[in-house]
């Protein structure tokens, strides 16, 4: 028997692009909102509610509204690089706020969601009040991926030999429900992307976060630095992928987030 409660099924919300995007409620509806957005080739479930954070933010007296990044989980997954980008991404979470009637809610994100948080609360500083960003670098990572060895290697099974884009490859497909071609383009068509800068930074409080053993920590703690109203919180003995399911981490966020109540 699984430890872990079973998720709600998903509701579906339209992108403006016509997409599905599947989204999941947990908690009391008159709860304040904490709006989740998971890391690439995760999902919300895989991402926020399996490592226990739906759970501890419910107990804590939240509400969680968790969604699907297109090109993940129960949501639309195109094969088209031009049906990804951060301004689609940024116009996606804006949606399922508007759609839910939120007008005042706290953000998590984690890796590619923590990059699509700090744009987000940039873009709609009225509707975001706070944030947690974790594991956000200050450069898109997914730049070093080879796409044309990772399109080869799901057309006929080419041999990768850039071992970024094998381990890319390798962690997407670890992950039951992956769809790699999907993947592939969102990488391929966030390559032009906006990343966070000293410029774009959000003006609302942040509790920045990364693992003592991630390779970004130190370009977390420069956005930290770089952004008006924003700490920072290392992750005891995690690294980039386990990171999501520390209580260290957990127990921070809430706490941070327990400042805006």
């Amino acid at each position: 028997m699984s430890l872990v409660p079973e998720a709600p099924r998903p509701r579906a919300v339209m992108s403006p692009d016509g997409l599905k995007l599947a989204t999941y409620d947990f908690g009391d509806p008159d709860a304040p909102v904490v709006v989740a957005v998971h890391g690439f080739a995760s999902g919300a479930v895989l991402n926020w509610h399996a490592s226990g954070w739906t759970r501890d933010l419910v107990r804590a007296g939240y509400r969680v509204v968790a969604l699907d990044q297109r090109g993940h989980g129960a949501s639309s997954k195109p094969h088209d690089p031009s049906a990804y980008s951060m301004e689609l991404l940024v116009a996606d979470v804006t949606t399922v706020v508007d759609t839910y009637l939120l007008t005042d809610v706290a953000f998590l994100g984690y890796s590619l969601g923590a990059r699509v948080g700090w744009h987000t609360a940039e873009q709609i500083p009225d509707r975001i009040s706070r944030a947690v960003l974790g594991g956000i670098p200050d450069a898109d990572p997914m730049r070093r991926v080879a796409v044309d060895q990772a399109k080869a290697y799901i057309a006929d099974g080419t041999p990768v030999e850039d071992r970024v884009t094998r381990g890319y490859l390798q962690m997407a497909a670890n992950v039951e429900g992956n769809d790699l071609r999907a993947l592939v383009a969102m990488v391929e068509g966030m390559r032009n992307s906006v990343e966070p800068t000293p410029e774009n930074a959000p003006a609302q409080p942040i509790l920045m976060a990364a693992g003592s053993e991630d390779g970004i920590r130190d370009s977390a703690v420069r956005l930290a630095e770089a952004a008006p109203d924003a700490s920072f919180f290392e992750i005891p003995r995690r690294n980039h992928f386990n990171a999501p399911t520390s209580r260290d981490f957990r127990e921070a966020a809430i706490a941070f987030l327990s400042q805006g109540r």
